[in-house]
């Protein structure tokens, strides 16, 4: 088994930061953070309730019997078309967990040769490559990790170490090396980082992170320390001198169970193929006349081969360690609709449920779906462009009705050709409710006090109408008119309580209009009192 860093950086690290910090003149010496009891048991019992919990899914993991039928059907709950991509994945996805079982239930086994099924996605962005993993790892509860290749460098110093990618994984499963060592890394991106520029590439350093990806991508010890990074090395010597330090602790991490997926949206790759296609002449299916520009693109990227993705600008070597290869489809305004209508994932749940959470119902016609649809895939990203859509429309939506009497409301076209003529047409049609909203808002003003300073504010109705006019003069919520007239009244209120034991005010229309003024007699009222 090969190792990425020979060094430990654990065995030197305590000296050599001391003698950092020694040679500083600062005066500083390095000691390790002991927490307060209190804390330490409550690290405790979120470390008890890590451990359960990762416990849980190291016996799915153990007892993996899903079908890459099965699989199949969960996706399509969630990611709409790719149907291909589903297929694929979910038959590579079976075969390594299958075999990770195969491992624990016979260690003998796991020392004889093994290929990882690593994957490469290929498609336009907004197409669901991202989702399909996340929906993946959340099936099985392995630890995900996701990253752009673009943030990594040859180096590790003007960018990103691509060994932190492991590391992620380790804190993304609280610690616990032996369920990280079975989780996912998907990285995006990764056409950026093709060694020709001409295919928008990052030149000879990317190259650099195509090799350290390489070694990843092999069966190699991490360390879970990096050796570059000073809080991580801050961490170790922690680690070191607590007393409850474990020798045993496992200190690296193996990527022999590591599945590695990998995307991009490959512009040029249709080129390439393209024309390799146009020489060979035969055992090719080309596009219809009839095909769109997209439809042109996925028939040739699903007929990507190895010389394609090397003349692209990556190394035989990367592109070997990615055996399963997927074309995704971009998705039409039909697919978009279809998304709005039945993923259980759709933006649209979203938004019904951010409306939800004032108490306000979100509905949409069968015609304003479509219309949605129609504008999303002019935006030409996908299932995203729905998002972009759904803002435009909401934007002033989500601001202004929360603050009304408005509990439902249902979109049509109308509101989507024009979002703010039907915003102000819905808010005229509820306005003679507003005062009612005011009121209560009023009321939980009050409360608000209440909790907050065990002094009870109580508003009659002049003080009531009073504020209200202000409110909607000065276009502010009730709350904030409040919290402006009477943001020092909970000073002058408990002195009054300390002279007289009062704790409950009436709030008038004088008060409204002169607060200061009149928190300044209650007072000296309060001081005579106490002297009688």
């Amino acid at each position: 088994m090969k190792e990425l860093e020979k060094n430990n950086p654990l065995d030197d690290l305590n000296s050599q930061l001391q003698k950092t910090l020694s040679s500083s003149g600062s005066g500083i010496h390095f000691s390790p953070f002991i927490p307060h009891f209190q804390s330490k048991n409550k690290e405790e019992a979120f470390h008890n309730q890590s451990v359960k919990e990762n416990e849980e899914i190291l016996n799915r993991i153990k007892n993996f019997n899903l079908k890459p039928r099965e699989i199949r059907d969960y996706l399509n709950r969630f990611v709409i078309k790719q149907d291909e991509a589903k297929k694929v994945l979910s038959v590579a996805i079976c075969d390594h967990y299958n075999h990770i079982r195969h491992c624990l239930a016979k260690p003998e086994s796991a020392n004889s040769e093994y290929n990882k099924q690593n994957i490469i996605l290929l498609g336009p962005t907004g197409v669901g490559k991202t989702y399909l993993m996340r929906t993946i790892a959340k099936l099985i509860g392995v630890p995900f990790v996701k990253a752009d290749a673009t943030k990594f460098s040859e180096t590790g110093y003007v960018g990103g170490d691509v060994e932190d990618l492991v590391r992620d994984l380790v804190k993304v499963a609280n610690g616990d090396v032996d369920l990280a060592q079975y989780g996912i890394i998907y990285i995006d991106e990764i056409d950026k980082i093709a060694s020709d520029p001409s295919m928008g590439g990052r030149d000879v350093s990317g190259r650099g992170v195509q090799i350290n990806l390489l070694k990843l991508m092999e069966d190699v010890e991490v360390n879970l320390f990096s050796s570059t990074d000073i809080m991580s090395q801050m961490q170790a010597v922690m680690e070191m001198t607590s007393s409850g330090f474990n020798k045993n602790k496992k200190r690296t991490i193996s990527t022999r169970h590591i599945l590695f997926i990998v995307s991009g949206a490959f512009d040029k790759l249709s080129e390439i193929i393209k024309r390799r296609v146009a020489q060979a002449h035969i055992g090719f299916a080309a596009p219809s006349s009839k095909a769109s520009e997209e439809e042109e693109v996925f028939t040739y990227l699903k007929q990507a081969a190895t010389p394609d993705f090397i003349k692209y600008g990556f190394e035989p070597e990367f592109i070997g360690r990615l055996p399963v290869r997927v074309a995704c489809e971009s998705l039409n305004k039909d697919d978009l609709a279809r998304i709005l209508n039945s993923s259980e994932g759709s933006i649209l749940r979203q938004y019904k449920d951010d409306f939800e959470g004032y108490g306000i119902e979100l509905r949409m016609t069968p015609e304003s779906i479509i219309e949605v649809a129609e504008r999303a895939s002019k935006e030409k990203t996908g299932a995203r462009g729905l998002m972009t859509i759904f803002e435009r429309i909401f934007r002033n939506f989500k601001f202004e009705l929360p603050s009304t009497a408005i509990k439902s409301f249902e979109v049509t076209t109308e509101a989507i050709d024009d979002p703010a003529a039907y915003l102000n047409k819905i808010l005229l049609a509820h306005q003679h409710l507003q005062e009612d909203v005011y009121k209560t808002d009023l009321k939980r003003f009050a409360d608000s006090f209440f909790q907050a300073n065990e002094i009870r504010l109580e508003f009659d109705d002049e003080a009531a109408d009073s504020l209200i006019a202000i409110a909607i003069k000065e276009d502010k919520t009730i709350r904030a008119v409040c919290e402006q007239l009477f943001k020092d009244f909970h000073y002058g209120l408990k002195i009054i309580g300390r002279n007289t034991q009062q704790n409950s005010f009436k709030i008038n229309k004088l008060v409204v209009s002169q607060p200061d003024k009149e928190l300044s007699n209650w007072v000296v009222e309060s001081f005579k009192k106490a002297e009688e």
